[in-house]
């Protein structure tokens, strides 16, 4: 079948991307409405397959993946590859009208996930409203055959994905916050592979659990699935080994908890070296204004061999809900390998240097009919002030076929004005964004400075802002405002970690590059689902190069229509 299929695609498709080691993997995704049953009660979700989580994917470095995606559910649905750079062919991107119009139910999308440099744990999800809290799961990303490990070999792999459950249906939830302009309600539990964890009502039962046995390595794959929160996450009595995150690998780091974003994957490494029993896995929010659940969300570790199990478990000691300190140090602990086989290739010498500010913010509703968010207004985020409003026609689309009125081309640079972003109370005139659908153009192979800037408009929060169809290097970051002549001196140009999902601290910022050579249109957004819905997004368009191979391919003849 390959041997068939290989030419095929090559010729007709992507021939010129894919290395002459590439394998390829087909994959068959039924979207479904299944009978799932969590926390005492049952409901109607959609999934993968039947599967909730959904079936991992497994690939080899620079693979061909052809996923088969059949409609047989009663909703629209999109899937994303979250951390896939598809160079040259975002028609299998997956974000709803910016690269395709949905999946329609009884209709059938085959997406060709190109492989390039990524090396760890991806994952991929639905990327059409709120469908993500139950169609996803891991995509893993092997070394080629040739290839090890930069670390020792671990004796098992496990995959993580930490999630979310609501016993109401996350379809209404949406709506609903959408509906009133205030906050969505928080869910009923966070969940460790698709298990709440004994600490939740009705679920000792299905509590996750992996066995390990006393003195091996084990690699663990972990995935911030979770919709609107930074976790925290430890082991008891464990130390972890960070070895990699958003597909790519990290010098090592010893740390008795992590700090995960939405969006966000971490490798790790456990040593089973504690006394044979059980102990806790378990993941709780940070979170540093509003939108708390303080719940925890359970598995166990459970060492293999003969001996009484502890009558009850020891929760790990996490760091407050509300530290950004503990968050923050985490995060600022990851670096690149940036040695021979895995170099890194910063950009130094920067064509465009753009500032985004990222908001909460809010608007004004009909006094006959006022609103839940802060003084009776309308919430809403926005990128440098402008809230992104999804056409009815796929941004890429247009852009390739050259169809006017759907997009504006000029997102600004810089925010449409300067003000003090983080002071403690920042004036009620700049609260107001404006609606649009506007796209930033970056000409091929520009080299990108994009400083994130977080604002307290309506009272800062983290943002993890993710960017498609790149990975970018994270050079600097720190609170209160970026001063242009000061910060960059202490950037991180050596051996920054290379990412495609970052979180900006609260009221803070943060820096990173990259090279505009893979042409497309790609969307770049908040990963809390809430943020996203109200409007933090907005789109690139990086034009064509003149060679041949830096030009977008043509799409494939079974897009979806609008």
């Amino acid at each position: 079948m390959k041997a068939l299929i290989f030419p095929f695609i090559c010729v007709i498709l992507l021939c010129g991307v894919l290395p002459s080691h590439a394998e390829v993997r087909r994959y068959k995704f039924e979207l479904r409405n299944t009978s799932y049953s969590r926390l005492c009660s049952n409901k109607t979700i959609l999934t993968i397959n039947g599967q909730f989580p959904g079936p991992t994917i497994y690939a080899r470095k620079g693979d061909l993946v052809i996923v088969d995606v059949y409609n047989l559910a009663d909703h629209n649905i999109t899937i994303h590859w979250h951390g896939v750079k598809l160079p040259r062919y975002p028609w299998s991107d997956g974000p709803e009208y910016v690269t395709q119009c949905p999946i329609r139910p009884g209709t059938k999308f085959t997406q060709r996930v190109v492989l390039s440099d990524e090396e760890g744990t991806l994952w991929w999800h639905a990327h059409s409203e709120w469908s993500r809290a139950t169609v996803l799961g891991a995509l893993v990303v092997l070394p080629q055959k040739r290839d090890d490990y930069p670390f020792p070999k671990p004796h098992a792999e496990v995959p993580i994905i930490l999630g979310e459950w609501w016993k109401s249906d996350v379809q209404q939830v949406m709506e609903e916050f959408l509906r009133t302009g205030g906050d969505p309600n928080v869910s009923d539990a966070f969940l460790i592979n698709g298990q709440p964890g004994d600490l939740y009502p009705c679920s000792r039962q299905d509590t996750f659990k992996v066995t390990v046995e006393y003195g091996k390595t084990y690699l663990f794959r972990m995935v911030n699935a979770v919709m609107n929160n930074i976790m925290f996450f430890e082991i008891a009595n464990h130390n972890l080994t960070v070895v990699g995150s958003d597909g790519s690998y990290t010098k090592p780091i010893n740390s008795n908890y992590i700090t995960i974003s939405p969006g966000q994957t971490i490798d790790f490494l456990l040593e089973a070296n504690q006394n044979p029993s059980q102990y806790y896995i378990a993941a709780k929010v940070y979170a540093r204004a509003g939108f708390v659940d303080n719940t925890t969300t359970t598995g166990i570790i459970e060492y293999a061999g003969n001996y009484t199990p502890p009558s009850s478990l020891i929760l790990p000691t996490f760091p407050r809900v509300n530290d950004t300190l503990a968050s923050v140090t985490f995060t600022n602990q990851l670096r690149s390998l940036a040695n021979k086989r895995y170099p890194v290739d910063v950009p130094l010498n920067i064509t465009d240097k753009l500032l985004f500010a990222i908001s909460i913010n809010t608007r004004p509703c009909p006094t006959e009919s006022p609103c839940a968010g802060p003084s009776d207004n309308r919430l809403l985020a926005s990128v440098n002030n402008i809230t992104l409003v999804l056409p009815k026609e796929a941004i890429l689309q247009a852009y390739y076929k050259h169809i006017g009125g759907v997009y504006e081309a000029d997102f600004p640079d810089n925010p449409p004005f300067r003000y003090n972003y983080t002071e403690d109370t920042v004036p009620g005139l700049l609260w107001t964004p404006e609606n649009g659908t506007d796209v930033n153009v970056l000409e091929y192979n520009s080299t990108v400075e994009l400083v994130f800037q977080g604002t307290n408009i309506a009272g800062g929060v983290d943002h993890p802002m993710h960017l498609h169809g790149y990975s970018f290097y994270v050079v600097g970051s720190g609170f209160g405002n970026f001063n242009r002549s000061r910060d960059p001196l202490n950037y991180n140009l050596v051996d920054p970690p290379l990412m495609e999902t970052i979180a900006v601290p609260r009221n803070g910022w943060t820096a990173i590059r990259f090279r505009a050579d893979n042409p497309g249109v790609w969307f770049m957004h908040c990963h809390f689902e809430r943020h996203v819905s109200w409007g933090m997004g907005m789109t690139f368009i990086v034009k064509n190069g003149k060679g041949p191979n830096a030009k977008m391919l043509p799409p494939p003849p079974d897009m979806p229509k609008c």
